[in-house]
């Protein structure tokens, strides 16, 4: 088998937004159809940093970044790259829940595809569809499309920013600590759901949860005070760690 090509690489960079946490020139590489983990004790720029991967920072007044992100070999902040596009290719889900308030169930699964003006409404449809099933929640809501999301279940909210997400059909899939305010059934919904989709998309995950690292993960990434201080399979990381901090951290030692 061929090596998998790498999706999204990150050379030197340094970032911050808004108040928070700076990250330091970080250098990493995120292979295709794997699911690779950020951990870190709260406050260390792992959010900061997954932000800089689809320029979500700048979302933030004082956002900044020095270095570079490519995807496929571009430098995603490239004069001419249209920040809206490229979180098509490189979509989120964040910590709390966020579906539209205004919209239907339907419509906020569809609102990705509000900038694609080939898709007749049998198409859209068809995508709604397939992006439900994929985030396991079409036989849950197929006789209320038309309903409010905010009156699913924070879990079932959750599949729904994910189905969202997908539906566009990004190349990377960034979440951030999205079971975080989920309970154990909404969290193993999401994990299933994170192992699946890795067979079509590059996902990226900041979890405080070292068991669901180590459960969802073929890589991590170990961050402190805005330092990449080690990555590697998350195997090893998780049993035989190169630095002293990693393991400090991974057994409980601080954090």
């Amino acid at each position: 088998m061929a090596e998998t090509p790498i999706r999204i690489r990150t050379e030197k960079l340094s970032a911050m937004y808004g108040k928070f946490t700076a990250v330091k020139n970080v250098s990493l590489a995120f292979a295709a159809n794997r699911v690779h983990a950020l951990i870190g004790p709260s406050g260390c720029g792992k959010s900061t940093f997954l932000r800089t991967l689809n320029r979500m920072h700048e979302m933030i007044p004082g956002g900044w970044i020095v270095g570079q992100v490519t995807l496929d070999g571009q430098d995603v902040y490239a004069a001419g790259v249209s920040p809206v596009q490229l979180r098509r290719r490189v979509g989120m889900v964040f910590q709390k829940p966020t579906p539209f308030p205004t919209m239907s169930i339907f419509d906020n699964v569809a609102a990705g595809l509000v900038l694609d003006r080939t898709l007749s409404k049998a198409d859209r449809a068809e995508v709604v569809e397939r992006s439900l099933r994929r985030a396991a929640l079409w036989d849950e809501v197929k006789d209320r499309l038309g309903s409010s999301a905010v009156g699913l279940s924070g879990g079932q909210q959750q599949r729904l920013c994910l189905a969202r997400t997908i539906a566009p059909e990004p190349e990377v899939i960034l979440l951030d600590e999205p079971t975080a305010s989920l309970d154990p059934q909404g969290t193993q919904r999401i994990e299933e759901l994170v192992f699946e989709l890795k067979r079509d998309y590059t996902i990226i995950i900041v979890t405080h949860n070292m068991q669901q690292a180590a459960r969802v993960s073929d890589t991590t990434s170990f961050f402190y005070i805005g330092d990449m201080v080690e990555h590697g399979p998350t195997r090893k990381i998780f049993t035989a760690p190169t630095e002293a901090q990693t393991e400090a951290y991974i057994t409980g030692r601080f954090g």
